[in-house]
């Protein structure tokens, strides 16, 4: 493997994890307010990020390559509203969006086609994450001018069901 796409993946291994905690953080906040709804979806969110690392994990072995653990930094704990939480992972999954379009470039200069094809399915979950997270924030936007609303968007949050990946990514 080459060595740059190799150190990519180990830093988008990283940055995957790093999600994972950052929604593990957000869970415990929304649950430190009560919106109970908010916290169980967030988990799931952080199930879903803990599974690309290892989808990534597995791909960087069977490729011939090395995981290099590094340190995953402490996330942000505290946010000043369930609209604020959603503003902040929107942008996170935008940052992520730009590492994993920086990780495809890397292995096309690379001309490592394998890389690039399985890295595909991880553009298309990306295009997912973002979508999801913008309907929640949609959604709490619009009852801002309605408090009792916040409540029902707690409420149906709850009901968001983990779902392993599959497909080209598993």
């Amino acid at each position: 493997m080459d060595k740059a796409v190799e150190q990519a993946l180990n830093e988008q291994i990283n940055a995957e994890l790093y999600s994972a905690y950052l929604y593990l953080s957000i869970s415990a906040w929304f649950s430190s307010i009560g919106m109970k709804g908010m916290a169980a979806w967030e988990l799931v969110q952080a199930q879903e990020e803990r599974d690309h690392a290892m989808m990534l994990y597995n791909y960087l072995l069977s490729s011939g390559g090395k995981m290099i653990a590094t340190e995953i930094k402490a996330p942000q704990t505290e946010w000043g509203s369930p609209k604020e939480a959603f503003e902040f992972q929107l942008a996170h999954e935008k940052g992520v969006t730009a590492s994993i379009n920086r990780l495809i470039e890397i292995s096309q200069s690379a001309k490592d086609h394998a890389s690039i094809a399985r890295l595909q399915w991880f553009i298309t979950e990306q295009v997912e994450e973002e979508e999801n997270v913008r309907d929640v924030l949609n959604q709490i936007t619009l009852a801002a001018d309605f408090p009792s609303y916040l409540y029902m968007i707690d409420k149906e949050l709850g009901t968001r069901v983990y779902t392993p990946p599959t497909g080209n990514g598993a």
